[in-house]
């Protein structure tokens, strides 16, 4: 006699849409191997009467938490020369990525104005994070951009009024250029200094900062060439490095060694990119206690289309990278880095044609296929160096 298996009707259901999408992710699962977790946190159909969301920006708050800032492009998806009503949400997550906390508009404007391009900076002195944007007013000077700033004092929980920097970094003649800050982050240096990168598409990116958290800001008026969207880093000797989308099938890369006074530059041969915003930052630096010297760069690692989604990592300060190790083989185009207190890396990008943004954790375990791992830095090394 034959035995039957009765399999419960939920049971079964719930194994069939294991393998279904979320909502808000693509049906074929094009990710790596290896990620720890990944989710579409932003995406088309989430809130009614919104096209979509674009231009992701993530960070992590000094006490752990993940931010992520993204515009909310109501009326379609267009850049916001040419849409009235743009808002910058932010999500944020206590607990490495897992679960996030609802959607929650922190700038919006009445029908006409638009914010844009949201760039986050963590002020490592203060806890304070600047969530810079773009604003236009297209009613009534629809060519003229501003440029703006909301900060958090509770790590991405509530955020400040809008405050207009436009005057302290840019100059009158310049006021009807295409000019805009770039969208994902900027960051905090050794010396105590919050700096970001401000891009003129007729002039050139300048470099712009505040030397006393956030009170004043200023622009370092030595334009950087050549230069698109651009992404600023603080190598291990104190010089300045802009890693910039250029258009031409690759990455560009500037070198200060006098705070931007002076910039060398060259073509990188080693970072293809089909045009489109990528992201740099530090994963961990000897002078702070690490083992080791290391770089994170992300981008769509392609020469024509906006697919590819990898990550690349430097032990020599950008000199040389690893090959690239792809997290998502599909259709992707912006993205943005930042690094857990546990040494994961979080990766928060646009995906299948700006239907989604997706925030994935990996390991450094799993960026370099086992060959190196996340060693927690020692402190007291890094606290003796900061008293000398």
């Amino acid at each position: 006699m034959k035995k039957h298996i009765i399999i419960p009707l939920t049971l079964l259901a719930l194994s069939l849409s294991a393998s279904a999408a979320k909502p808000g992710e693509s049906d074929k699962d094009e990710y790596a191997k290896g990620v720890k977790t990944h989710q579409s946190i932003f995406y088309s159909g989430m809130k009614k009467g919104v096209a979509g969301y674009r231009i992701p920006a993530i960070i992590t708050a000094k006490n752990g938490a993940l931010v992520t800032a993204i515009d909310e492009r109501v009326p379609n998806i267009s850049d916001l020369m040419h849409s009235k009503d743009i808002n910058i949400a932010v999500r944020v997550s206590k607990n490495g990525g897992r679960r996030w906390s609802k959607a929650k508009v922190i700038v919006d404007f009445p029908y006409g104005q638009s914010a844009s391009d949201p760039s986050l900076i963590l002020d490592e002195k203060t806890g304070y994070i600047y969530c810079f944007y773009n604003f236009m007013d297209l009613v009534k000077e629809k060519d003229v951009y501003y440029f703006h700033y909301v900060v958090s004092k509770n790590n991405g929980m509530s955020w400040s009024k809008p405050v207009d920097i436009t005057k302290q970094i840019s100059k009158p003649e310049r006021q009807g250029h295409f000019q805009f800050i770039p969208s994902g982050r900027g960051i905090y240096s050794s010396d105590d200094k919050m700096l970001h990168t401000l891009l003129d598409l007729k002039s050139g990116l300048r470099i712009f900062g505040s030397d006393d958290h956030g009170k004043s800001w200023y622009v370092i008026e030595t334009p950087i060439k050549p230069a698109n969207e651009s992404k600023i880093i603080e190598l291990s000797d104190g010089r300045w490095m802009v890693n910039s989308r250029v258009g031409k099938g690759h990455r560009h890369i500037h070198i200060s060694d006098d705070k931007g006074k002076s910039w060398s530059s060259y073509s990188d041969s080693q970072l293809p990119d089909p045009s489109c915003n990528g992201s740099i930052v530090r994963y961990s630096a000897k002078r702070d206690g690490a083992d080791k010297d290391r770089l994170i760069f992300s981008n769509c690692n392609s020469s024509k289309g906006r697919v590819n989604l990898a990550l690349r990592i430097s032990y020599d300060e950008g000199k040389t990278w690893s090959k690239g190790k792809t997290l998502y083989a599909g259709s992707s185009a912006y993205s943005d880095l930042s690094v857990l207190e546990n040494g994961d890396i979080a990766v928060f990008f646009e995906k299948d044609g700006h239907k989604n943004n997706d925030v994935a954790i990996v390991s450094l375990k799993w960026l370099t296929d086992g060959e190196d791992t996340y060693k927690p830095r020692d402190n007291k090394k890094s606290k003796a160096k900061k008293k000398r």
